[in-house]
Order: C-alpha cells, then sequence, then structure tokens
C-alpha cells in the first residue's frame, strides 16, 4: 500500500495542524481508504428519533451521499475513542451523550474502519461545525434505505440494522464468581466483591458469545452481592478506571448495577434474570452453581460459567 496525503478539496480539518492520521491509503488495486491508521464512524441511535446520519459535502470523497459522522484515527487511538472525537468534531456531539452498545469492525488488511453504534442517553441536536456537512439529520430507522447512502455504510447497514433490537444483559453471582479464585476473598468480602465491580465496569464481550452479530459488545451488567458483600457500594470512590476512562473519551458511563440481596442469594439473582429478560435480550447469567444455573436457564437466560467470565475480564 502506498499513504497519500489529501489534495486541495479533500477531507481535513479547517484550522490547525493536519494529523498524521490524515492520508489516504491505497491499495494495489488503486483504491483508496481515508485514514493511515484506518477510521472510524459513530452510529448513534435515539429510541425516539431513529439514527444520525451526515449529509456529505459534493467536494467529499462520495460527496452527496448520506453517511455516519467520522473520520480518520489518530495513531495509537482506542477506535470508539476516535468514533466519539470525529463525532464530536463534525456533528458536536456533547460529551456523556452517548454509551457505546456494540462496534463491528471492516479489516482489509491495509485498512479498516470501525462502526460504534452507540445509544443516546441524553437527547441532542447535531450541530455542523466543519465544512465536511450539508447536513444533519434524525433518520427515523425505517427511512434510512430510502436516502442515498454511502457505499461503505450502505453495505454495512442491513447488518447493522439488524441488531439494533438486540439490548445484551449479564447478570453476575459476585458471590460464585468471587469464591472461584483461591485469593484470600473470605478475609474480606466486600473488598472482593468491589475489586470485581470494578473489572466489570466496561464489559465488552465478543459477537461470537452472545449469538449477534458484530464484533464486541458492552452489555449492561447486574451484580447481585449478598452477605457481607451487599456493603459495597454503586461505583468506586471517584470512579473506576473504565469509568474515567469513558469520561476522557467523552461518552456516557458504564451501565453496571449493584443488586444486594436482602435474603437467599440464588433468588435475588433468579429476580434479576427476570427483570432483565422483560426489556434486555439476550441476557446472560453467570454462575457455576449448578442448582441455580437450571433456575435462571428456566427464567429465560443463557448460563455462562465464572470462569468464561474471568477470562474475559483476563484477556
Amino acid at each position: 500500500m502506498t499513504v497519500v496525503p489529501p489534495a486541495a478539496g479533500e477531507p481535513r480539518r479547517p484550522e490547525g495542524p493536519r494529523d498524521p492520521g490524515d492520508a489516504w491509503v491505497v491499495a494495489d488495486s488503486g483504491e483508496r481508504y481515508w485514514g493511515r491508521f484506518g477510521a472510524a464512524g459513530l452510529l448513534a441511535v435515539d429510541p425516539e428519533r431513529g439514527i444520525l446520519l451526515q449529509h456529505r459535502v459534493a467536494w467529499s470523497h462520495f460527496g452527496g451521499t448520506w453517511g455516519l459522522p467520522g473520520g480518520a484515527l489518530h495513531e495509537g487511538e482506542a477506535a470508539i475513542v476516535g468514533a466519539v472525537r470525529e463525532a464530536q468534531e463534525e456533528a458536536g456531539v456533547p460529551d456523556g451523550a452517548v454509551r457505546p452498545r456494540f462496534t463491528s469492525v471492516l479489516d482489509l488488511g491495509i485498512w479498516s474502519y470501525t462502526t460504534v453504534v452507540a445509544d443516546v442517553r441524553t437527547p441532542f441536536d447535531p450541530v455542523i461545525s466543519d465544512p465536511e456537512s450539508v447536513a444533519l439529520s434524525w433518520v427515523p430507522v425505517e427511512d434510512v434505505d430510502g436516502l442515498p447512502l454511502h457505499p461503505g455504510f450502505g453495505a454495512a447497514w442491513p447488518m447493522l440494522r439488524a441488531q439494533l433490537s438486540a439490548h445484551p444483559a449479564v447478570v453476575v453471582d459476585a458471590a460464585n464468581v468471587v469464591g472461584s479464585v483461591p485469593d484470600g476473598w473470605w478475609k474480606d468480602r466486600a473488598g472482593a466483591a468491589a475489586r470485581l465491580r470494578d473489572r466489570l465496569t466496561g464489559l465488552a464481550v465478543p459477537a461470537d458469545d452472545l449469538g449477534l452479530a458484530g464484533d464486541a459488545w458492552f452489555p449492561e451488567v447486574s451484580l447481585v452481592v449478598e452477605g457481607r458483600a451487599r456493603d459495597i457500594a454503586e461505583a468506586a470512590a471517584g470512579g473506576s478506571p473504565a469509568d474515567a476512562a469513558a469520561a476522557e473519551a467523552g461518552v456516557a458511563r458504564s451501565a453496571l448495577d449493584v443488586v444486594r440481596a436482602e435474603g437467599a442469594g440464588d433468588d435475588a439473582i433468579v429476580a434479576e434474570v427476570e427483570r432483565r429478560v422483560a426489556s434486555a435480550s439476550p441476557v446472560l447469567a453467570v454462575t457455576s452453581d449448578r442448582e441455580l444455573q437450571s433456575r435462571v436457564e428456566a427464567a429465560g437466560a443463557q448460563v455462562r460459567s465464572s470462569g468464561w467470565l474471568l477470562r474475559l475480564l483476563d484477556a
């Protein structure tokens, strides 16, 4: 491949020095892709208004089409961070207004594009803040196919649309997960549960493990605690490292609820699974207790072992 800087009239920031990532990657076939270090775009989903689309200015690549706010990644920049940064620069997306639900990656070897699908947590009106947009608009999902779409977005849209109804949730049996590792947890049950809480913040689950399309999903998490572990706080003082990273990236904090069992822990886990099944899909229940596994399956959840979760957290 070769890397070519932008020519006159091609994408660039209106002010300040050009970032090293702002360049075309040209394949041996002659096809070119924007972003030396890859690119990313934000698919913001508002439950009332639809998805946020950008009508691209005529002189831009595939000008006149509709696509996602996004652009070239900076060197070493995470795709979620880059997608939100670009959406803030191009569409005025406020800090903390969206929370990522899943990512989908198109990897061509020489170049990659990551679509970050994110739920709007604080409604906002987009603002055109650079010369690359003719318009920014919330488009109802059922109307998207009627627009002239950017070819890349148009190719990805059927799969992305099919996943918009999926809202995965994970219910964690804290006592079972903590108890599966002989690290002295019995000396400080609340402290061990708090450490697990912090590790679960920002949990990423591979799409295959959920039976969904895409790459990584960021489910809502319920951590069910019992006994002495009920004394843990909802979140770490000052926020967890994952929350701090989210704040720096301009995204909403991770969705993690601490559920305190007033009676038997197993009953509280089944009740939380039933609550989640009513509004989320799929729902995974994490426990290695065989009797409890049967109960949560009967309540509509899929079962994953404590080892499965620990492997994800260690990865």
